[in-house]
């Protein structure tokens, strides 16, 4: 959705992309996040995060040896990034209680086949299911909140997550919730049934998309202000470049990277 040209080169080309540090810090946020709750309720404080913050970031990068030169040897430069993680954990205690909080799931898989075989497949930051067993679907995004002309944008990837729980479980989540560290906002949505049946369309339309380009080889550019975050503006005409030939299986490479990446639509971290 937001560049097919991009779309191959991830999925098909796999061509490298440099660690973003703003990438890499929201996965960092995002366990920090998780492995809180694993406290009893009383002890999910600031402090507490704060003391996880470290540890998760050492995990990461043992997991990611290519982060070893995330910050090129510069040890102010990753202090300064390690603070900014802990300002918004901080600014999340502002926008939620943990104390309050028991979730039901957390980084929850979810997976469904559509009526026409379609698999449709992610991860749930954090499923609350109340005892009347109404569902909140959350999710962290360590950016700022969208323009309100982008929000339903922003909001997609949640419809997304909606739709596959009710396909499981027969139920419509009741709160689809983004909380935005960055810019200290929560955006909450109630979708309906229409809302998620027009999802169940959008999605089945964009893989129809992306198999007629795999087939076809035109995968075009679509540029945009995101431009400035790509790695491939050697490879992309918009940027005066050129692409490297389609490979003539790409149709299999997509339908193996969909068989076996669980991977939901939606931007980067801070995109």
């Amino acid at each position: 959705m937001q560049c097919p040209l991009l779309y191959r080169f991830r999925v098909v080309d796999k061509l490298p992309e440099a660690p973003s540090p703003a990438a890499v810090r929201g996965t960092v946020v995002h366990a920090v996040l998780e492995h809180l709750f694993d406290l009893p309720a009383a002890e999910r404080t600031p402090q507490a995060a704060a003391d996880l913050l470290a540890p998760q970031w050492e995990r990461v990068r043992e997991e990611r040896p290519e982060l070893a030169e995330l910050f090129g040897g510069d040890p102010q430069a990753a202090a300064t990034w390690l603070g900014s993680a802990a300002e918004l954990l901080e600014r999340w205690f502002r926008l939620e209680d943990p104390t309050r909080l028991e979730p039901a799931e957390r980084e929850l898989y979810v997976e469904t086949v559509l009526d026409d075989g379609l698999t449709l497949r992610g991860y749930v930051d954090r499923l609350d299911v109340a005892g009347d067993g109404r569902m909140r679907v959350v999710d962290y995004k360590t950016g700022k909140a969208p323009a309100e002309a982008f929000e339903a944008k922003a909001l997609f990837q949640m419809k997304f997550y909606a739709l596959v729980l009710w396909r499981l479980r027969g139920r419509l989540p009741t709160v689809l919730q983004l909380v935005y560290l960055g810019s200290g906002e929560v955006l909450r949505y109630s979708p309906d049934e229409a809302d998620l049946l027009a999802t169940e369309r959008k999605v089945k339309a964009l893989w129809q998309a992306i198999t007629r380009a795999a087939e076809t080889g035109d995968w075009r550019p679509s540029p945009s202000r995101l431009c400035d975050w790509c790695d491939h503006h050697a490879y992309c005409p918009t940027k005066g470049g050129t692409p490297p030939p389609p490979p003539e299986d790409a149709l299999e490479r997509v339908v193996g990277a969909a068989a076996s990446e669980p991977v939901t639509p939606g931007l980067d971290e801070d995109g």
